[in-house]
């Protein structure tokens, strides 16, 4: 079967939404190690467990954050592991398919983050400019 996003009935047109939220894009990018505070370093894509990835993702909910683990989950771009331990261990990491996703967002919040001066500038150029 051939998917074409430009149909409104497209099934991918779906998951392009999912995988361009910002959540998704920092849980793929924090599970694939992207995380380090050092600019341009990254390290080996790694298990995380629940309260890392909260903590790393500031001002993403609690529902927001079970709701984009358990979507990600069911598309099979990551695995949940519980380990039976008191408390309860629950981790996520990336399956292939997350993986090879994660290489493109990674490019992305690169892309973001390395060019957010020049779009700041250009914001209030056109606000200037437009009112």
């Amino acid at each position: 079967m051939e998917y074409n996003a430009f149909l409104a009935v497209c099934p991918s047109r779906r998951l392009l939404d999912r995988i361009s939220d910002k959540w998704v894009v920092l849980i793929l990018c924090a599970l694939g190690g992207d995380a380090s505070p050092v600019p341009g370093t990254a390290d080996a894509p790694k298990a995380m467990r629940y309260s890392e990835i909260s903590r790393l993702l500031a001002g993403v909910s609690q529902k927001m954050l079970t709701q984009t683990l358990r979507s990600l989950e069911r598309d099979g771009l990551l695995a949940r592991t519980v380990t039976p331990t008191v408390p309860v261990t629950v981790s996520y990491e990336l399956t292939d398919l997350g993986l090879s996703l994660h290489h493109m967002t990674r490019g992305i919040r690169s892309w973001a983050q390395t060019h957010m001066t020049e779009v700041l500038a250009n914001r209030e150029h056109y606000d200037i400019h437009t009112t």
